[in-house]
């Protein structure tokens, strides 16, 4: 049975036995830990992977010119594709309408002040702190923290330092080169234990807060899915049928990954298999140990597309119109505040925020819909993990290094492997 289909089951009798357990603590309690140890699994081998890849990445490029060229070509292309999700956030909640006729009696509040403790904490650095907190201090901290940035910037600077040293630096390239073999093997391992991780993930989230509470916020729902299926098939469909490949057959390519993905709610546990199989596509490593990680804190397609989305409704829940103006000011202060925090737990509720207040939503409403955000962060994190694969395919073919015929040949062997199981 493939790995496909063993998730699938996982993911069904998690929601089985969650919603038949409703409200039992005792379901959290046992699947809990299960789940954790599946996620503390994947954030082991997150960072080895990220740091080995991206030092044989530069030191394979060894240019600062050529880094600095893919760099500003990344980052500018995050910049358009993110601000895209925020225009297609807000024009969907301004056609659909998904907060008019909301009576907020029926709903049900949930306690977010984690979340305004840490708006709290990120509101009080700026812009220049931000910068500056990117260069670490102390990288093995860096590392503990799982602070992304800090952890691609030593890397950045460390893979150029090695490949100045020429003939030299090769014994340490290899070494590195062996570290990241080593975790993408230990992946394939750890990938085993996903069906059971996924179960219980999705049984504890389920048996708290149970089917009955979507039907009052069932609109929102709906919304925010057809939203992000929508930017996926045209948006990111038309970028990447522009670089040779179809949407559809790239999701088919990475369908346990989105699957498992989509289960768990979290990027990171599908970040080395998809490193992996990007590089098998025919995308340089040099290009994907570099667009995928920074894309985890800069190409967050589904979340500004969401918190635009969020913020409109909440404003029409509580009967607020915002002008053209106001609209254009939110998408504005969404573009920097989404990237500002980039890497903070709950990023999607601390930006929302961060936001509402600078067009005069109350942030309050947000206590609303806390209560479903799991499901709809299961929809955000698909959507991330697509922008970020089509990010390092655009990027390869925009620097000419794209193999289109290694990616059509590894697409249709997938297929011939998928179908054989």
């Amino acid at each position: 049975m493939g790995l496909v289909w063993q998730i699938l089951i996982g993911l069904i009798l998690g929601i089985a036995v969650g919603a038949i357990f409703y409200g039992n603590p005792k379901v959290a309690a046992i699947l809990k830990p299960i789940g954790d140890i599946f996620i503390h699994l994947i954030k082991m081998i997150v960072v080895p992977i990220v740091l080995s890849t991206l030092i044989v990445g530069v030191a394979g490029v060894g240019d600062m010119k050529k880094l600095g060229k893919l760099g500003g070509k990344t980052l500018l292309y995050f910049e358009v594709v993110t601000t895209i999700a925020i225009m297609v956030g807000l024009l969907v909640a301004n056609i659909v309408k998904p907060g008019v006729g909301v009576d907020m009696s029926h709903l049900s509040q949930t306690d977010i002040s984690k979340y305004v403790a840490t708006t709290h904490e990120t509101q009080s650095h700026s812009f220049a702190d931000t910068l500056v907190n990117i260069v670490p201090t102390n990288i093995v901290q860096s590392m503990e923290k799982g602070d992304m940035l800090a952890i691609i910037f030593f890397a950045v600077m460390f893979g150029l330092g090695l490949a100045k040293l020429g003939e030299r630096g090769k014994p340490l390239l290899n070494f590195f080169e062996l570290v990241a073999q080593t975790m993408f093997n230990l992946t394939n391992s750890i990938m085993r234990f996903a069906p059971f991780g996924v179960f219980a993930l999705i049984g504890v989230t389920v048996s708290k807060f149970g089917v009955g509470s979507l039907i009052p916020l069932g609109k929102l729902m709906i919304t925010v899915y057809g939203a992000m299926a929508f930017f996926i098939i045209v948006v990111l469909g038309l970028l990447s049928k522009w670089a040779g490949v179809s949407i559809f057959k790239l999701m088919g390519v990475l369908k346990e990954e989105l699957l498992l993905a989509y289960s768990t709610a979290s990027s990171e546990t599908v970040l080395p298999r998809i490193m992996e199989k990007l590089e098998k596509m025919g995308c340089p490593k040099s290009i994907t140990s570099f667009v995928i990680p920074t894309g985890y804190s800069f190409n967050l397609d589904g979340s500004t597309l969401y918190q635009a989305l969020a913020a409109i409704f909440i404003a029409q829940m509580y009967g607020i119109h915002l002008s053209i103006s106001q609209q254009i000011t939110l998408m504005f202060v969404l573009m920097l505040t989404s990237k500002g925090i980039a890497g903070v737990p709950g990023v999607s509720f601390v930006v929302l925020l961060a936001t509402l207040g600078s067009v005069g939503i109350p942030v309050e409403g947000l206590a609303f819909i806390a209560g479903i955000d799991r499901l709809l962060d299961m929809a955000r994190t698909v959507v991330n993990v697509v922008g970020n694969s089509v990010a390092t395919i655009v990027v390869s073919k925009w620097e000419g290094q794209f193999n289109k015929e290694e990616a059509d040949d590894y697409i249709r062997n997938h297929n011939l492997d998928t179908d054989a199981v």
